[in-house]
């Protein structure tokens, strides 16, 4: 059985949005981008919320194309190499979409690879998909959905980046359901980072 694994970014103070839904509060640094890109190196399978299915699909085809269009490679041109191989691997790899109201019209130009799961169906889809011979099956950002299935049992890892910020108010990293206990695997830092890895792995509760 292949792994189910979460990779975010919250605050010091335990949000993963500021106030306003307002994601670019954080501080993705680029031991973030590392690390992002490390955990698709591993995977072969995108499970996503809509949001952020839109989000991804709006902004990493072009840096594929075009990593210059990135702020982040404006501002630091030697992360171009990292930018570009994250675009393409956005765009290669199989993607699920929990959602009831994306259709194939909002696919386009990741139709091809993008498969829309309705949330009734949803713990069916990624049990099967468990299942299945592969590599790891990645989640980025999909708080409302990565929550779900933590509280499910479906969830095996969590990578938690602990950003520097202070946000004082936004939207919790956890949801108020029952959080399945976790144990502390790893903890990693970068020169040049304030931000903390946190790798946790889920305990099974029926081990």
């Amino acid at each position: 059985m292949r792994k189910l694994i979460v990779s975010t970014i919250m605050s010091l103070d335990g949000y993963v949005e500021g106030p306003g839904r307002n994601v670019m509060a954080l501080p993705m640094d680029g031991f973030f981008d590392e690390h992002n890109l490390e955990r698709q190196r591993a995977a072969d399978t995108l499970l996503l919320g809509a949001t952020t299915y839109m989000g991804l699909k709006g902004y990493w085809p072009a840096v594929a194309e075009n990593p210059a269009v990135s702020p982040a490679v404006a501002n630091t041109p030697d992360v171009a190499d990292l930018h570009r191989e994250t675009g393409q691997r956005n765009n290669e790899m199989r993607k699920f979409v929990v959602s009831d109201s994306l259709t194939e019209d909002d696919t386009a130009p990741w139709t091809d690879t993008t498969t829309i799961v309705r949330r009734a169906d949803a713990h069916e889809v990624v049990a099967e998909l468990k299942d299945q011979p592969g590599k790891d099956i990645l989640m980025f950002g999909s708080r409302t959905l990565w929550n779900d299935l933590l509280v499910a049992g479906l969830i095996d890892e969590l990578y938690l980046m602990v950003g520097h910020a202070v946000l004082g108010e936004g939207t919790p990293a956890f949801s108020t359901g029952p959080v399945p206990p976790l144990q502390l695997v790893d903890t990693r830092r970068r020169d040049g980072s304030d931000n903390v890895l946190l790798h946790y792995k889920v305990v099974n509760r029926d081990a």
